[in-house]
């Protein structure tokens, strides 16, 4: 059976657990919002406990706390950091559209924890008070749309750009690796000409490549920090300068160029950075989708697919079929694209409400935004080290096909024209015949000028060849 104490908030007395760190404002957020069972992710409550951190920092600075005050808060706060005090964010991410119970709930957290550090009673409010000393000088308006960009920030730089980094020196490795191995290239699904498995492979890395420029496009409108706004923009109850130094602070500490907002009514009446990164990470999951479903393709089988890649096997396939494997690393990477996408659908539709002089739909954009980036990143990672690394060519397969395609009758037609490469490689289909076999059994071109036309390798030469001239 829970014991209760009870507390005080602005609207009166309520009850809260006894072994608690938060108060009574958070505990009626609890009560209000039994919605989702979602709370906030790790990496907003840490920027949180970073933000809390380094407004102490700046309040001391600005002889608006004294020294034992910082101390008390700031070692409050590191415990948020570390995650050692997660359990304590209980407030549903569907609440308050400004994340203002959530804000409470960190002041909440930090007061009583350092209460109880400096030996006094939790609940009490002294010597730290959740409002008056760990939120001193902010405001949940700029607090929380701080903490989101900070999350995303080192999120996307600590996880994210890290993996498609990894993701896209193994598929440059791939790529150099098989440039000599041809293969029969596909449009629409169906036999075209020839292409080099390295050429195919290198179009996958420079999509990853164009990935990381268009995330770190945006990074400097994500480094842009609403801190120093406080209610509306305005900075009212802060002093000058705060939030350039608290935006130093974190940039301190996690080693990125943070600044305060060139324009506060723009950081606090809208995210509209954060709707472009969630739509470039949209974008740049419909390149990893390209890329996983083509792997799926070009390893299907083992036998009776295209079977030209050869994925290792990570677990076994069915529950009915023995000995099948299933391209399972590729599929729960195309899964976390989609719902990367569909949550870059919700964080554009969220902006739509900074309503006048403040976004209310903070709190969904934070956790849809952070499981882009954390799913993304976990996904590459392992797509990475699971499937890619381990990927590799089943070489007498792709050769074979090329040699046995139709369309290799495409580097004939600039030589016996368009309409009679046609009925040629028609009557390769119907009579189930290569090119090559129909060509020299009915002498339609010298022997060494048909050699050279139906070299497969010349074919993927940019301008090399009769096809090319």
């Amino acid at each position: 059976m829970t014991d209760y104490r009870i507390e005080r908030d602005s609207m009166g007395e309520f009850s809260v657990p006894s072994n608690a760190y938060y108060g009574a404002q958070t505990a009626r957020a609890v009560a209000n919002f039994p919605i989702s069972g979602i709370r906030f992710p790790r990496p907003l409550i840490e920027a949180v406990g970073a933000v809390k951190f380094a407004a102490a920092e700046v309040n001391f600075q600005q002889g608006l706390l004294t020294a034992e005050q910082k101390k008390l808060i700031q070692s409050a706060a590191a415990d948020v950091i570390s995650g050692k005090l997660d359990g304590e964010f209980v407030v549903d991410i569907y609440q308050t559209g400004s994340g203002t119970s959530s804000n409470m709930n960190a002041n909440e957290v930090i007061s009583n924890r350092a209460i109880e550090l400096a030996g006094g009673v939790i609940g009490s409010k002294t010597p730290i008070h959740p409002n008056d000393h760990v939120n001193k000088s902010q405001s949940s308006n700029d607090v929380i749309p701080t903490a989101m960009h900070v999350a995303a920030a080192v999120v996307l730089n600590r996880d994210l750009i890290p993996a498609l980094t990894s993701l896209h020196d193994a598929l440059e490795e791939k790529a150099a690796a098989w440039d000599k191995i041809v293969k029969i290239g596909r449009t629409h699904l169906m036999d075209a000409t020839p292409i080099r498995l390295g050429q195919e492979v290198s179009g996958w890395a420079r999509q990853v490549e164009l990935s990381i420029d268009r995330l770190n496009s945006v990074q400097p409108r994500l480094l842009e920090l609403a801190i120093g706004g406080t209610a509306v923009g305005t900075g009212i109850n802060s002093p000058v300068g705060f939030g350039s130094a608290v935006a130093s602070e974190l940039a301190s500490r996690y080693s990125l160029a943070f600044v305060e907002a060139k324009n506060h009514f723009e950081a606090q009446g809208s995210q509209d950075g954060l709707v472009e990164l969630s739509n470039q990470l949209a974008t740049v999951s419909t390149s990893l989708l390209k890329i996983a479903n083509d792997v799926r393709w070009l390893s299907s089988g083992p036998r009776c697919g295209l079977g030209e890649l050869k994925l290792p096997p990570v677990q076994p396939g069915s529950s009915i079929m023995p000995g099948k494997v299933n391209p399972v690393m590729a599929e729960q990477l195309i899964m976390v694209c989609a719902q990367v996408i569909g949550n870059g659908v919700t964080v554009s539709l969220a902006n739509t409400h900074g309503n006048l002089d403040l976004n209310v739909m903070l709190p969904v954009m934070a956790r849809n935004s952070l499981e882009s980036l954390t799913f993304l990143a976990a996904s590459v990672k392992a797509f990475t080290e699971k499937a890619i690394i381990g990927l590799t060519v089943n070489e007498a397969r792709a050769e074979s096909l090329v040699e046995w395609s139709m369309s290799m009758v495409t580097s004939l037609a600039p030589v016996i024209g368009y309409d009679n490469a046609a009925k040629l490689a028609k009557r390769a289909v119907d009579e189930n015949r290569t090119v090559r076999d129909i060509c020299v059994s009915e002498s339609i071109l010298p022997a060494d000028q048909l050699e050279d036309l139906l070299d497969p390798y010349k074919m993927t030469e940019p301008g090399v060849g009769s096809g090319g001239e």
